[in-house]
């Protein structure tokens, strides 16, 4: 029996060699975790990784005409994101342009009535002041005509560039045939060309009213000067310069009717204001949709960006004592692969605030604390929203 013993606690010695690494091995990993996980436990508090959202909304109350990205749908900074109706727009413009064929009308019979006159003056000197000032006036009726219809053409150039794009991702799906994108192509070429030769009108109308102006002036040198001619025209000056500011408003309208990227990141749904909700038809709480009317300042959709850019946590009103800008802490990551790194608080919260609900102890029971804002540790690799523990606050 004794001798049965011996030779069994031999084969099990001769066994020892191979089982022990892999016993030590197993030690080792097995206190890692138990150590990461007494470590992370002891934590204080928890925070939540923030990223900046970008709400993007309406300039002017308009109708939705295109809407170029889906939910969850990656962009870029400056990508265009949706377009407005321009119908508003080329209504202005429309405006404007009549009431610019009136100035010019009345500037016409304001000529009239100076020709008239002339015979009656006893020198010619007031009748030529008359005309270079007139000279100056139409100088400038001719660039604003000028701006007006580049206006609407840009206006018109933007749809035919949307058509382009559009054409262009058809062809690449074989949807349509290659002379359907060359049409559109060619159009879109044909009003460049167009404003081209409009600009290329502006820039000799403005050198006309450039050399007007110089005329009259040195005229005005020479002669005496005759206070009635201003006053005839000073009515004309003032409605033309508001129409040049008009033009120049609708300008940047136009800019405003493509709606772009404020930042890279993604499309995610709108976050709208309690008192909202129930005006709200279902699915306007995620994008808007082409054909919606939108008011100036209501959100069309929200971009967020895809890295965050601080961790928020709430201190107690015990703990308020403790904390410190600059206050080193440490970050735990528990989700894979757990990290834990060394940060520092950056700014304190001024007001103690209700904390988010998925941080309170008791869901049934509100939370309050004082925010504090951390630093993100290098290399952290967190998403947005993302919980961590805080030690050392």
């Amino acid at each position: 029996m004794t001798k049965k013993k011996s030779s069994k606690f031999l084969r099990l010695g001769r066994l020892n060699p191979h089982i022990m690494p892999v016993i030590v091995w197993l030690s080792a990993v097995v206190c890692v975790v138990v150590l990461f996980r007494n470590r992370s436990q002891k934590f204080q508090v928890m925070g939540i990784t923030q990223g900046k959202i970008h709400r993007v909304s309406a300039p002017v109350d308009s109708r939705l005409k295109t809407v170029a990205v889906e939910l969850f749908e990656d962009v870029i900074k400056g990508q265009i994101l949706a377009t407005l109706d321009e119908t508003l727009l080329n209504a202005q413009i429309a405006t404007i342009h009549a009431e610019i064929e009136n100035l010019t009308a009345q500037l016409l019979s304001i000529q009239d009535t100076m020709l008239a006159e002339e015979a009656n003056l006893k020198t010619d000197l007031a009748a030529s002041q008359r005309r270079y000032n007139v000279d100056v006036e139409n100088a400038r009726l001719v660039i604003l005509e000028q701006k007006t219809l580049i206006e609407t053409d840009k206006v018109m150039l933007e749809d035919l560039a949307l058509e382009v794009k559009i054409a262009s991702e058809l062809l690449e799906k074989d949807a349509i045939p290659p002379y359907e994108l060359q049409k559109a192509q060619t159009l879109y070429n044909a009003m460049a060309k167009k404003i081209e030769l409009s600009e290329q009108t502006l820039a000799q109308a403005e050198q006309d009213y450039e050399q007007a102006r110089h005329r009259r002036d040195e005229y005005a040198k020479r002669q005496t000067a005759h206070p009635s001619i201003d006053n005839t025209l000073e009515p004309i000056r003032k409605q033309i310069a508001v129409q040049e500011g008009l033009i120049n408003e609708l300008a940047v309208q136009r800019e405003a009717l493509k709606i772009t990227s404020p930042a890279d990141g993604k499309v995610v749904q709108i976050q709208v204001n309690s008192n909202w909700i129930a005006s709200l038809r279902p699915g306007e709480d995620v994008v808007r949709k082409p054909g919606e009317f939108v008011l100036a300042g209501e959100p069309l959709l929200v971009i967020a960006e895809k890295e965050p850019t601080a961790i928020v946590a709430y201190v107690s009103q015990e703990q308020l004592s403790e904390v410190k800008e600059t206050k080193v802490v440490q970050i735990i990551k528990s989700t894979a692969p757990a990290k834990i790194a060394q940060s520092q608080v950056v700014n304190l919260g001024p007001t103690m605030e209700i904390m988010p609900q998925r941080l309170w102890q008791n869901p049934s029971v509100a939370q309050w604390g004082r925010p504090v804002v951390i630093k993100i540790p290098p290399g952290m690799d967190l998403l947005p929203g993302e919980t961590v523990g805080i030690k050392g606050l």
